[in-house]
């Protein structure tokens, strides 16, 4: 059974640090490409960063760029986004997905990914 979980999350202050972690199951990563998604209180989905495994390419969005990193652990099928200097704006429902045919580079769209886990809540205070 495929299977994506996030963990990880909570409640931080403006320039504080959280991780995250999503762990698949049921599939193997080494030929996927791994986006971290969120969507805030009014806002739309949105893609924040995203990793392919074939070559480790990696994507960011422009407002987390130099503040959030991906890492990865291929044996353990798991993928790391460590968000630092947070914003109140970062605050939203951040989930991750499996795209299972990522192109050259790994998409930040929603429509690449077949696979999606059920999220964990990340609060920033002002």
């Amino acid at each position: 059974q495929v299977q994506l979980v996030e963990s990880g999350g909570g409640l931080t202050q403006s320039g504080g640090s959280l991780p995250l972690a999503c762990r698949a199951s049921g599939f193997s990563l080494g030929y996927v490409a791994i986006g971290w998604f969120r969507q805030g209180p009014g806002k739309e989905l949105e893609g924040v960063s995203c990793i392919k495994y074939a070559d480790a390419t990696t994507n960011f969005k422009d407002s987390v760029e130099g503040r959030f990193t991906l890492s990865r652990d291929s044996a353990k099928n798991v993928v790391y986004l460590q968000m630092n200097s947070l914003k109140s704006e970062d605050s939203a429902v951040y989930s991750c997905a499996a795209d299972l045919d990522p192109g050259t580079t790994c998409s930040l769209g929603r429509r690449a990914y077949e696979y999606w886990g059920q999220g964990t809540q990340v609060t920033v205070s002002p």
